[in-house]
């Protein structure tokens, strides 16, 4: 009676030990397909077609940062690459105004200049948008494989005319309404009053446009050069795939 036991018992160690190891095997087995469906669906050549889409969804992620940073509030006056300074010829004035103690008066249009141009930039994503919409498939192809800023200098080629157009007004506004035009009178009053000096003017709307749509470019440009030098921003399989083998063509 014990020997049947023992036999008994015995054979049910081997059983589970049989229905475990199955287990496992089932479930590595699926772990594999699982692991093995989620690369292949980030290799290999894409379409033309899944090229064309992956490079509008890269740009749509990149200029919807790059508009959103800069349209926030010190957006522009707390970023060193895009923060606008005095236009050049007033830069003589503002050394000398700062010289004879009025840093303040220099200081007030300074910032008016970049709340102007983070007023501006909250318009800068539907154009952007349009401009990725009318892209063609030969366009997203030459800009996959193209350098490394081959999708700002896209934006520059079909949306400059655009942000100029559309900015102008939106800057002219908000430089009476951050009262940037009247801290630049005060300031260029105050230094043409000085004797000797020859007296400066400035068109405030040209400047700070054309500098608010540089600093974009330049912002475009970084979210661009992310998503192709880093794989962690590469946020979705399509991304990886059109990405990736943009990285083998290059190599």
């Amino acid at each position: 009676m014990k020997r049947i036991n023992i036999l008994s018992a015995s054979l049910a160690l081997i059983l589970f030990t049989n229905l475990k190891a199955n287990a496992q095997f089932k479930l590595s087995d699926i772990f594999k397909k699982v692991t093995e469906k989620s690369t292949t669906g980030a290799t290999g050549t894409p379409s033309t077609l899944e090229i064309g889409q992956g490079i509008k969804e890269a740009l749509q992620i990149g200029v919807s940062a790059g508009a959103d940073r800069l349209s926030a509030k010190d957006g522009f006056l707390g970023n060193l690459a895009v923060k606008i300074l005095m236009p050049p010829e007033a830069q003589k004035v503002e050394r000398t105004l700062r010289s004879i103690g009025l840093n303040s008066l220099c200081d007030n249009v300074i910032t008016s200049l970049n709340r102007a141009a983070e007023d501006a930039a909250t318009e800068a994503k539907p154009i952007f948008v349009s401009a990725i919409k009318g892209m063609t498939l030969t366009d997203a192809t030459n800009i996959l494989l193209g350098n490394k800023n081959a999708a700002t200098e896209y934006f520059k080629r079909v949306t400059t005319a655009q942000l100029m157009q559309k900015f102008s007004p939106i800057v002219t506004t908000s430089l009476s309404k951050v009262n940037a035009t009247k801290y630049y009178s005060d300031l260029t009053s105050q230094y043409n009053r000085l004797p000797l000096v020859k007296p400066v003017n400035t068109n405030l709307t040209e400047y700070v446009t054309q500098k608010a749509i540089d600093g974009l470019f330049i912002e475009v440009a970084k979210e661009e050069l992310k998503i192709r030098d880093n794989f962690s921003s590469r946020s979705s399989t399509l991304l990886q795939k059109v990405f990736g083998y943009a990285d083998k063509k290059k190599s």
